[in-house]
């Protein structure tokens, strides 16, 4: 068998995903990804990061791969959990401040920063449509962070996104409210709920 085949082979084992180190430890050198990469078969993700054209169609995983410490949240994150019908126009990501965007530079992405003592809480792990892991807030983080950016917001998402959650059979109003309190939105979730409860 050919390095070139045994490449192709070692993509379909792992998913459609490689490392260089990946490639070099099977014991193919590390052109053969030039050679694959010349002829379209896959594509360069990040440095070091290759991925098969199957693959490079799950965007979100994409960008996950970029860093791991990109977090799905706010429209991204309603979508992700349902709490809105509408595609995110880009997707958006939080990070933790003084955390370098770089790997992130695209125009499809929108990157917001917090806090290192607020960046941990709601993280949880969603499913993209193609079946992969990435790491996304939960609906309870995302209700709080759209209330803090509700002046930059469509007021229709924002109130469907709050209507779909508080009719949702998952949700947990204690947490959303010890939440709100972290995240200082508690008065203007609490006219929210007001109207919806």
């Amino acid at each position: 068998m050919s390095f070139k085949e045994k490449l192709k082979k070692l993509f379909k084992a792992s998913s459609g995903i490689l490392s260089t180190e990946e490639v070099e430890a099977a014991g193919i050198p590390r052109q053969y990804l030039w050679i694959l990469k010349n002829e379209n078969e896959i594509q360069m993700i990040s440095r070091g990061i290759y991925a098969s054209n199957e693959v490079f169609e799950d965007e979100m995983y994409l960008i996950s791969l970029r860093t791991n410490k990109a977090v799905f949240s706010h429209e991204t994150a309603l979508y992700i959990h349902n709490l809105t019908d509408r595609d995110p126009l880009f997707y958006t990501v939080t990070l933790p401040s003084g955390y370098n965007p770089s790997r992130l530079k695209n125009s499809n992405i929108e990157v917001h920063t917090v806090k290192e003592e607020f960046f941990e809480i709601g993280k949880t792990t969603a499913k993209t449509i193609y079946g992969r892991n990435i790491t996304v807030y939960d609906k309870e983080r995302t209700i709080c962070d759209i209330l803090r950016a509700r002046n930059k917001m469509d007021k229709y998402v924002l109130n469907e996104a709050i209507k779909r959650y508080v009719n949702s059979k998952e949700k947990d109003i204690h947490k959303l409210t010890r939440f709100a309190k972290i995240f200082r939105v508690e008065k203007v979730l609490d006219s929210y709920l007001e109207v919806l409860l």
